[in-house]
């Protein structure tokens, strides 16, 4: 039954924040299924539980939501994240500091913690609403994907280039290197948006704790043959 008093409450409330959640929680799956086209009104105060008049109260309008569904997700995938980020930032920005370069193994390591912060993550039943708003916003982007990108995406893919370029030995800024952290990322990423087929193949039921370790090991194992270039092949 949905609540009659939204639209009541005072914007700063406690109360008016939590209905504020329930709604980017609610958004967040039925933008993903359905798109913004494809999402009516209707649909999303129906899955939040709330009137339609919570939508214009509390977000302006549905374009209004939308931007704010994917400044939620950034903030939802940055609690897993952060601390990650932030300890490898300060290591990187100390040896700037320092003058001193970032060395091969330090970077192998960096990476790996990258990776599998990344596996565990994405294979988790809570990634799944994300995965569906992120490849819409991949085919057919709008404001929602240049917030999300230069939010989470571009720090996260720079920080991976970096340490690619490290292990390479090479400009981290180069086609090259961007483009072998591309297509690390998306060995991860391929076990979420490929979800389905690899549960197929594998002859798995679900990514539970064993799963979810091999990932793990696997992500280190990707990390373990990069290596430079040879004969000019990638």
């Amino acid at each position: 039954m949905t609540q009659q008093h939204d639209n009541q409450t005072p914007p700063g409330s406690a109360r008016a924040e939590a209905a504020r959640q329930k709604m980017l929680t609610a958004a967040l799956d039925v933008f993903g299924r359905y798109g913004f086209d494809g999402a009516s009104t209707r649909q999303l105060t129906e899955a939040a539980g709330v009137n339609l008049q919570a939508i214009p109260y509390y977000f302006g309008s549905k374009e209004g939501l939308y931007i704010a569904t994917a400044e939620y997700l950034m903030m939802r995938i940055d609690t897993h994240v952060s601390g990650m980020r932030a300890r490898i930032g300060a290591h990187l920005m100390a040896l700037d500091a320092a003058g001193k370069p970032l060395g091969e193994a330090d970077a192998r390591l960096l990476l790996t913690e990258v990776l599998q912060t990344m596996v565990t993550l994405f294979v988790a039943k809570e990634s799944e609403p994300w995965a569906r708003f992120l490849i819409r916003e991949q085919m057919e982007p709008t404001e929602a994907f240049k917030r999300v990108y230069q939010g989470i995406m571009r720090p996260m893919i720079e920080m991976g280039r970096r340490l690619v370029g490290a292990i390479l030995g090479e400009d981290p800024t180069s086609e090259h290197v961007r483009l072998r952290t591309f297509n690390l990322v998306g060995s991860i990423l391929i076990f979420r948006f490929a979800r389905a087929a690899v549960l197929a193949q594998m002859e798995w039921d679900t990514f539970g704790p064993k799963q979810v370790e091999l990932l793990r090991g696997l992500a280190a194992e990707l990390v373990d043959v990069i290596g430079p270039s040879k004969g000019g092949a990638a």
